[in-house]
């Protein structure tokens, strides 16, 4: 293998240890996917029948969607069958595209969500330039520029871990394979490039969360103009439900890999890892509709 290790397969944590608790975990977790794929469905279709599917927010919105089924369709679909089968092995090739493919959808998504915060700051609080600053070709370099630079994310975080050593056994403390797991098996200081990647990552994270932070302020201080009681409400219930499943997402996965290793257990990991890689994903479809009917 080109890291030096013989591990062939990976082995991923199961949900229970008792074959009847893992059957329950799979018809439990059967609807998540389902669920996410109906909403998904849905928002692709009601956009491509919508009268005016071509606007940047549906444009957007289409991206969200499928950004969220690649998501779910990267992690969950093997944890299911491993419940469903008892088994718990991956192979290393599996286990290495599912964290380029999930990193891949998930900081993209995230960058998208950047996006559409820029969209409702400007709909909001400058109406009147829209059109100048969010026209079709400024929408399409802002998609291609999200799309693109989860795609160089996820390679260099892809590429930088697959080339440590893996020594230290085969068993991933994670019901799919994330990077965090990945380093526990490596006993090569040389992981600590990768905990700078990250730390980089995260910077530029926070400072895209900062400025979704800043243009809901705005947005609010826009929405709190408006004299009527039941504007107040209805603005506010639109807007709240997505922020706070945002600082959910952004919290979660940001505390899940740097956390210090003291700190970490089975059980923290795989609560983290549900709060932000399954739980956004299957509600982003909900709110994000209401959002925009209301809107």
């Amino acid at each position: 293998m080109s890291n030096g290790s013989s591990i062939t397969q990976c082995l991923l944590l199961p949900f229970a240890d008792t074959r009847e608790l893992q059957l329950w975990h799979f018809w439990l977790i059967l609807g998540i996917p389902l669920a996410a794929l109906l909403g998904n469905g849905l928002i692709n279709t009601s956009t491509a029948c919508d009268q005016h599917p071509h606007t940047p927010r549906y444009f957007f919105l289409l991206n969200l969607s499928l950004l969220d089924l690649g998501c779910i369709s990267t992690t969950v679909p093997k944890s299911k069958a491993n419940s469903l089968w008892g088994s718990r092995p991956i192979s290393y090739t599996a286990c290495a595209a599912q964290i380029f493919f999930f990193l891949f959808f998930l900081i993209a998504e995230f960058y998208f969500l950047t996006i559409v915060s820029y969209d409702h700051y400007v709909a909001i609080c400058k109406p009147l330039h829209y059109g100048s600053l969010l026209g079709s070709r400024a929408c399409v370099h802002m998609a291609a520029a999200a799309w693109g630079t989860g795609f160089l994310h996820a390679l260099l975080h892809k590429a930088n871990t697959f080339s440590l050593p893996l020594c230290g056994g085969n068993a991933v403390e994670q019901f799919f394979c994330e990077i965090p797991q990945i380093l526990k098996l490596s006993r090569s200081h040389s992981y600590l490039r990768e905990v700078g990647l990250f730390v980089i990552t995260v910077c530029v994270t926070f400072g895209c969360f900062v400025f979704i932070v800043g243009s809901y302020v705005q947005i609010f201080r826009a929405l709190l103009r408006i004299p009527s009681e039941q504007g107040h409400h209805k603005a506010f219930s639109t807007y709240l439900p997505h922020l706070a499943m945002l600082s959910l997402f952004v919290i979660t996965s940001a505390f899940a890999y740097l956390k210090p290793p003291s700190i970490s257990s089975p059980s923290l990991d795989l609560v983290l890892s549900v709060l932000y890689s399954v739980v956004p994903p299957a509600v982003n479809p909900l709110i994000c509709s209401l959002r925009n009917q209301e809107l």
